[in-house]
């Protein structure tokens, strides 16, 4: 059970304290929970690599821990999570195969499978990879290492295999076979296959600067070109803005230094000319076709065909990292296009992602840079891609650009504004970008409060709830909504829709620091917005403006929502079902201010609370949704009637330290009365009425219960655990029969899976349903049953450092021994309680300042 969970205690004491170590824990397993990931929202702050299947158009993510993000549609969003946490060398689809291969800095080749989110199969490669490659509409993909080997390996989906086929071609082969003089321990440090030969021919680059193209049906070599013979015909064109590239250079320039290649790629359709960045910032581009190299043959001329940019003059520059090709579909020739640069500029210059628009007529000698463009990066660089038009699996200069930059931001510039590119450069240099659309805005504005509520079934709300959203959502803010022309459209998107028959079982609510408020649907895990309530509706001319939120409470029963914020304004809202006249309280300490206003149909804030200037901590709705409590953080306390819009009482600082309040809980029981002392401990009067109680929590542990209606101390004085430590939450447990002793207990370093539950994400979804889990989630109380609550309840005390738990009676007597201590082995921030629907038994869920949670 969940309790015994909770305190690592068994019913049976009649063990001797010796073998106290060696009971079991309880009998409840991780596999009876389960937890996992239903889907992930946003792009991880390690993003550091991308890859695109242009035909289901899919967008993938690489993590520096293990972790693949893998973006779809409209709310379709995934989250892959490999056993071993390494950066990411390469990420590539198996284009419309529904898989995606990744290399690890481990070496570690892993086949996910989209359809059923797990490892298909993987590879461990014995040497060091540095080049990879997916031969484009096949299973078959290029591996080249650091010793200069490149094999070829084909996924088998029908075995769910990763095989490593017989065929290999090692770097001494190819050396003797081009006649160039080279390591054998050459690394290969890229792998392109051909455009247009069926992956029949595939290029080799070597790190000193050698590049093969090589026949795979023929092995044979096509094409050499090396660092030895390279003589350039100009000096090649200085790109950067300062200088004039309409008359290049007449004169002759010969490099016979080794240059190391850095990148590349196609820099045309047909798989003739060839882009080549260097580490000491230079960029090649190479005429690889036979039909060039004989006609400069036979004119007399030298067979390279190269030509060198520069994008800079200065003589330090950054290396060449990312290249990338978008040919100009207007062109008749395939002599037109964009060339897309991440370095080459000088070291220490602005970061920046440069764009070349090149063409050229009868000869790459003909080149011409037309225009450049800098785009200023929202971070440090990470990665790019280009993401082509529907339809079309070529870069074009029509599609869209993904620019990756750290910690988690990916912007796309969309396909109308990379073609001003090459018409209008001049005006291009600010090119707008559409940051990725978050569902859930978590720094934009910045996120300062949220609440998570559970409705229960039989309710009005739910309805209620479906009206708003049939209201709002025609109307939905554009800052909101999504945008229509996002150019991913893949993946199977949730089978929701505002159905008569549906109903709304959980709320999301979150408040910002703008002052606004939003609320989403979440009974699904895809999330949905229902409406937004922006600060004018939550301030008054008599309050602070933009004031951000810090608390928030809902209660489904009268659906009626609490907002509370830094200036100390508490707004209470609530549905209307039509527009009709009715009346608006502003209520300070000492005034209470009526107006009469024209409520129009939805959520609509009927009072305001004015009564402290300390920014309010947090608010607690009682179980009818009648009273709310309201914890400041100068550390004192209100109970408001929200039927009459008035303040039962206030109350004097909680603690003599003035410390804020940190978690209030409102309770109701029918037999308080006998446990006020110890003398009555003994008897029961079941005929006396209920008594609902407040039990407060402050900041440095101090437990305070009052008379919720009152405001009397049920107990003389504050109750405090002996070690003082920074509180977190206080949750009341009704009805929990344990056999128990008082007794402390440490937590141990290293937990059994019988013990606690940590958390490890397993198959998260791309898109797919979810049924609603029938567990509730509690904040700081417990949802309201039609049930008796009864006085045999435990009230547990979370710290950052510690769980303790005791008896509602030795409590309300003002014994401050707990039953159960449990020290913890890390620092946590968070904690909260878990009920199945129609058990006694409870969990606890927290989380810790590491990002671990645990489930005990």
């Amino acid at each position: 059970m969940f309790a015994k969970r909770l305190l690592q205690k068994v019913k049976n004491n009649n063990s001797s304290s010796s073998n106290q170590n060696n009971l079991p824990h309880g009998n409840l397993k991780s596999t009876d929970l389960n937890p996992h990931i239903s889907l992930h929202y946003g792009v991880p702050s390690t993003a550091s690599v991308l890859a695109f299947d242009p035909i289901q158009r899919l967008l993938a993510i690489g993590t520096l821990d293990g972790r693949i993000k893998v973006i779809g549609g409209d709310n379709i969003e995934g989250l892959l999570i490999s056993p071993i946490s390494l950066p990411y060398k390469s990420l590539e689809f198996l284009q419309n195969q529904g898989f995606l291969v990744s290399v690890s800095n481990g070496n570690d080749i892993q086949v996910w499978d989209l359809e059923h989110r797990c490892i298909a199969s993987s590879l461990k490669w014995e040497s060091n990879i540095t080049a990879f490659s997916v031969i484009c509409n096949t299973s078959f993909m290029y591996v080249g290492d650091e010793f200069g080997l490149m094999c070829v390996l084909k996924y088998d989906a029908e075995e769910g295999k990763l095989l490593q086929l017989p065929y290999h071609v090692p770097a001494t082969s190819l050396t003797e076979a081009s006649a160039v003089s080279q390591s054998y321990h050459e690394s290969i440090v890229g792998i392109l296959p051909q455009p247009c030969t069926s992956g029949n021919r595939v290029l080799i680059a070597y790190e000193s600067g050698l590049i093969i193209l090589w026949d795979i049906s023929e092995a044979q070599i096509v094409v050499v070109r090396g660092n030895k013979d390279l003589q350039l015909d100009d000096e090649g064109f200085d790109t950067s803005p300062s200088a004039a590239n309409d008359e290049p250079p007449d004169t002759t320039h010969s490099i016979q230094e080794e240059k190391e290649i850095s990148s590349l790629c196609w820099a045309s359709s047909s798989g003739t000319i060839l882009a080549v960045g260097y580490v000491d910032g230079d960029i090649m581009l190479w005429n690889l076709s036979s039909s060039a190299i004989n006609a400069n043959q036979q004119a007399g001329r030298s067979p390279n065909g190269v030509v060198k940019l520069q994008l800079s003059s200065a003589k330090r520059r950054i290396p060449v990292i990312v290249l990338h090709w978008a040919a100009d579909s207007q062109s008749n020739n395939n002599c037109r296009g964009q060339l897309f640069i991440y370095g080459g500029d000088e070291i220490g210059s602005e970061e920046v992602l440069t764009v070349l628009s090149l063409e050229w007529s009868s000869g790459i000698q003909t080149l011409r840079c037309v225009g450049r463009v800098d785009l200023t990066l929202a971070g440090s660089f990470a990665d790019m891609i280009l993401i082509p038009k529907a339809g079309s699996v070529e870069n074009d200069v029509s599609g869209d650009l993904f620019v990756l930059t750290n910690p988690g931001n990916l912007h796309v510039y969309r396909d109308a504004n990379l073609s001003t590119l090459a018409s209008d450069s001049e005006n291009a240099s600010s090119l707008p970008a559409i940051p990725f659309p978050v569902v859930i805005p978590m720094t934009d504005p910045v996120l300062t409060a949220s609440k998570l509520s559970v409705i229960s079934k039989g309710e009005n709300s739910p309805k209620a709830l479906l009206e708003i959203a049939s209201i709002m959502r025609t109307g939905a803010s554009p800052a909101i909504a999504a945008d229509p022309k996002w150019p991913l459209t893949g993946g199977v998107p949730s089978q929701l829709s505002f159905a008569e028959d549906k109903t709304v079982g959980r709320i999301y609510i979150t408040g910002y620091g703008d002052g606004s408020v939003r609320i989403w649907d979440a009974t699904y895990p895809v999330l949905s917005l229902i409406l937004g309530l922006k600060d004018e509706a939550l301030s008054t001319k008599d309050a602070q403006a933009n004031s951000p939120v810090t608390a928030l409470d809902f209660c489904s029963l009268s659906t009626s929502l609490a907002v509370g914020n830094k200036s100390g304004l508490v707004s209470v809202f609530k549905f209307y079902g039509s527009s009709e006249d009715t009346s608006f309280h502003f209520v300070t300490e000492t005034e209470h201010e009526v107006r009469s206003v024209h409520q129009t149909k939805g959520l609509q804030c009927f009072a305001v609370f004015s009564l402290l200037s300390s920014p309010v901590q947090t608010l607690q709705y009682d179980s009818s949704g009648v009273k709310l409590a309201v914890g400041y953080e100068c550390g004192r306390v209100a109970v408001l009637d929200v039927s009459t819009s008035s303040v039962l009482f206030l109350t004097d600082c909680a603690s003599s330290s003035s410390s804020p309040v940190m978690s209030i809980v409102l309770d109701t029981f029918s037999d308080i009365g006998n446990l006020k002392s110890p003398k009555h401990s003994g008897s029961k009067n079941l005929k006396e009425p209920a008594e609902s109680l407040a039990f407060i929590l402050t900041r440095d542990s101090h437990v305070i219960v009052l008379n919720s209606m009152t405001g009397n101390m049920i107990i003389p004085r504050a109750m405090h655990p002996k070690t003082e430590s920074s509180a977190i939450s206080l949750h009341v447990i009704e009805h929990i029969t344990l056999v128990s002793e008082a007794s402390d207990e440490k937590e141990p370093e290293n937990i059994s899976q019988d013990s606690v539950t940590h958390i490890e994400p397993v198959k998260p979804i791309i898109g797919t349903e979810a049924k609603c889990d029938e567990v509730e989630l509690h904040s700081s109380k417990e949802t309201a049953y039609s049930r008796e609550k009864l006085s045999d309840s435990f009230v547990l005390l979370c710290s950052k450092t510690a769980l303790r738990l005791y008896t509602l009676k030795s409590l309300l007597q003002g014994n401050k021994k707990s039953i159960r201590k449990v020290k913890l082995g890390k620092p946590c921030c968070w904690a909260t309680t878990i009920r199945k629907k129609g058990e006694s038994a409870c969990g606890l869920i927290l989380l810790y300042e590491t990002g671990v949670i645990e489930i005990r």
